[in-house]
């Protein structure tokens, strides 16, 4: 492999190919235009080991923990390896990464603002990652194996599937986990007909499809229906569709949403059998001006198992917002 391979400068004002395509299309993405620890804007670094996006204050801690810790690259001046980009793309940015550093961010312990004393950010950053205060002890990754950080805990359900695989029976093989998904409520959903609709939802995990009920002339319909969906081992967002039930014609849509499971299957997977916990907040899935979140939604442990409340604005259309609750069954 050629050097012009193996590392690539980032420019950002010509276009690029290739893998480093893939890290400027994930620079732009809007939880990824501010920095990571303090939200200042148009962040020109980067920790490609943790996989989140910097400004030159918050990039100067991390380069003070060290590369062990925090391995910090300019985005506009410094030559990417294959591998750094890499890491960067499987953690995918600031939100998947802070789901995990601040997953038990106290509500009383502010995160520095751009304008914030360097006193008080140093003190943050060494907290999140080198002491890493605001994750559950046992996921807590030590400083040697710091260059595989983030990716290590994103990657805990990879290897939970190939430990299950061994002993799961051949049915259930390609599955890691079953989702119980109560469809709560919807509401300020769309007309489709002539002064209301006649909505039902379907849900969708791969080429698996759920579906509940019609609920005949109701804007704001209450379902409390559980649907269940297997997850499966290479599995992708959990796709939710609204739909106006119609006799004569063919279904309108009424919005659609998409959830990242990726916050609630890699905190199940690191915590493992949640009836051995007590009650805790184990993760969040952040809110952001990319996904159709509401407000951030945390993942926690409730009488021994794994829940998720969600609450969505429904996209490409007019109106109308869900509710809904995940719950995570292990597959043993």
């Amino acid at each position: 492999m050629s050097a012009a391979n193996r590392s690539q400068p980032i420019k950002l004002n010509r276009p690029v190919v290739g893998k480093a395509r893939k890290l400027k299309d994930l620079m732009l993405k809007s939880d990824n235009r501010v920095c990571a620890d303090c939200s200042a804007p148009d962040p020109k670094w980067a920790s490609s080991n943790i996989g989140v996006f910097l400004c030159l204050k918050c990039g100067d801690v991390h380069r003070a923990l060290g590369q062990d810790i925090s391995n910090v690259l300019s985005l506009t001046l410094d030559d990417w390896s294959d591998s750094d980009i890499d890491s960067m793309i499987e953690v995918g940015g600031n939100s998947y990464a802070n789901s995990i550093y601040e997953a038990f961010l106290p509500k009383d312990h502010p995160k520095p603002k751009p304008d914030s004393p360097m006193e008080y950010r140093t003190k943050f950053i060494r907290a999140k990652y080198e002491t890493q205060d605001f994750l559950k002890p046992s996921l807590r990754i030590s400083s040697k194996a710091g260059l595989e950080s983030t990716k290590s805990l994103n990657s805990v359900d990879n290897s939970f599937s190939s430990t299950s695989r061994k002993h799961a029976p051949e049915d259930t093989r390609e599955f890691v986990g079953q989702l119980n998904i109560t469809v709560v409520k919807g509401s300020g959903l769309a007309v489709r007909d002539m002064l209301t609709s006649d909505p039902y939802v379907v849900l969708s995990l791969g080429e698996q499809k759920a579906q509940t009920t019609v609920k005949a002339s109701d804007l704001n319909p209450v379902w409390n229906e559980v649907l269940n969906l297997s997850v499966p081992r290479n599995y992708g967002p959990l796709k939710l569709e609204v739909y106006d039930h119609d006799t004569f014609s063919a279904d309108d849509i009424m919005g659609e949403a998409e959830i990242d499971l990726k916050p609630m299957i890699t905190a199940a997977m690191a915590f493992g059998d949640p009836s051995r916990h007590a009650d805790m907040q184990i993760g969040r899935w952040f809110m952001t001006r990319d996904n159709c979140l509401l407000s951030d939604s945390i993942v926690n442990i409730s009488s021994g198992k794994v829940k998720q409340e969600v609450y969505l604005k429904l996209q490409n259309v007019e109106s109308g917002e869900m509710e809904l609750e995940l719950e995570w069954a292990r597959l043993d």
